[in-house]
């Protein structure tokens, strides 16, 4: 578990910066991609899962 927070803290600071600087090459889509797997794996998934449901169902409700 700490090995991949501290993955995760690592690739969303890289993601971070790649952002900031709009700089979003193929190996910053691949730090994206690498950081949305590392996410999953830990125990934030649900509560990410739960937050994206309810903001899609608040959307088909508005529509």
């Amino acid at each position: 578990m700490a090995v991949s927070l501290s993955t995760v803290v690592l690739l969303g600071i890289a993601l971070f910066f790649m952002l900031h600087n709009r700089v979003l090459s193929p190996s910053g889509a691949t730090v994206a991609a690498l950081f949305g797997f590392c996410l999953a794996s830990t125990g934030m998934a649900p509560t990410i899962n739960d937050a994206i449901g309810s903001i899609a169902d608040s959307l088909s409700h508005i529509g």
